[in-house]
């Protein structure tokens, strides 16, 4: 079983290439900060660089940001931001200290295409960008489990990496849990790799196993209805608990113990059938 799923795997991640990832995660990125007073722009300084970073990385992040005079700009910047008080143009992103929250919010909305690069060098973006990419694999694949037993669900699929015919639904459950390692790692300015992250790799394809035997015996207490639900709760709750304790090993050092990942397994699962269940319903009114 173990030898068939490796195959599989294999099959699944022919057209995953690590290096897409890296490639996006080096983007260059420019920030353009334009604040009315010396204070107002140490504090948004402070937010994007925060003191608590060790000296050589904020000298790092330092060289990204362009203090910027509002009536002089020069040149264009993949990004600015303006404290809140000024009148902003129409490009531009505001930020206020009692909220900074709102303005990774509304630039991660407005420039999507920066979600990687902007979390791998100004770490207040990463959680979100962290959280936002487990969410989607997750998504994906929950939809994946069910596109496999309703073949009109397959246009709404939308991975670039999915070429030709899919393999089985854990394999590529595996595989896309295994690009979610890679955006992670890259998240948090890691090195990224089939070599240099086998032993999350290694994990993930072990957990497959582990996530089908935890699924038989919690489906049963858990009212879904109908057999499609629980198969698409199940992946959307498995992918949800490797990125997660791939997060907190990038973070911490160590992942979820076997106990911990059975918890949140369990936690996870409704939300899954409550995303399985919308998926589901967007594919009948299609």
């Amino acid at each position: 079983m173990s030898l068939t799923l490796i195959t599989e795997v294999r099959h699944a991640i022919r057209n995953l290439n690590p290096a897409d990832v890296r490639m996006e995660a080096e983007r260059p990125l420019e920030i353009g900060l334009v604040a009315p007073t010396s204070e107002t722009m140490w504090r948004l300084e402070s937010f994007l660089c925060p003191s608590y970073l060790p000296a050589a990385r904020r000298a790092k992040i330092s060289r990204l940001l362009h203090r910027v005079e509002a009536g002089s700009r020069t040149r264009a910047y993949d990004i600015e931001i303006w404290d809140d008080s000024l009148s902003v143009p129409a490009h531009v992103f505001t930020f206020d200290a009692a909220n900074p929250g709102a303005t990774i919010e509304q630039i991660l909305k407005s420039r999507p295409e920066l979600a990687l690069t902007l979390a791998r060098h100004i770490v207040p973006f990463r959680k979100p960008v962290i959280s936002h990419f487990i969410g989607k694999v997750a998504r994906e694949n929950a939809l994946f489990s069910l596109a496999t037993a309703i073949p009109d669900m397959i246009p709404l699929l939308s991975i670039p990496w999915i070429v030709g015919e899919f393999a089985s639904d854990t394999a590529f459950l595996t595989a896309n849990q295994i690009r979610l390692a890679f955006l992670i790692a890259a998240a948090n300015d890691r090195t990224i790799g089939y070599r240099e992250q086998r032993g999350q790799i290694g994990s993930i394809v072990a957990s497959a196993f582990g996530f089908r035997a935890l699924a038989r015996e919690l489906i049963g207490k858990i009212p879904f209805g109908g057999g499609l639900l629980p198969k698409a709760g199940v992946a959307y709750a498995g992918t949800q608990v490797v990125g997660r304790s791939l997060e907190r090993f990038y973070t911490l050092g160590v992942g979820f113990t076997p106990a911990e990942q059975r918890s949140a397994f369990s936690a996870a699962l409704e939300r899954g059938r409550e995303i399985a269940g919308s998926l589901l319903q967007a594919a009948r009114s299609r």
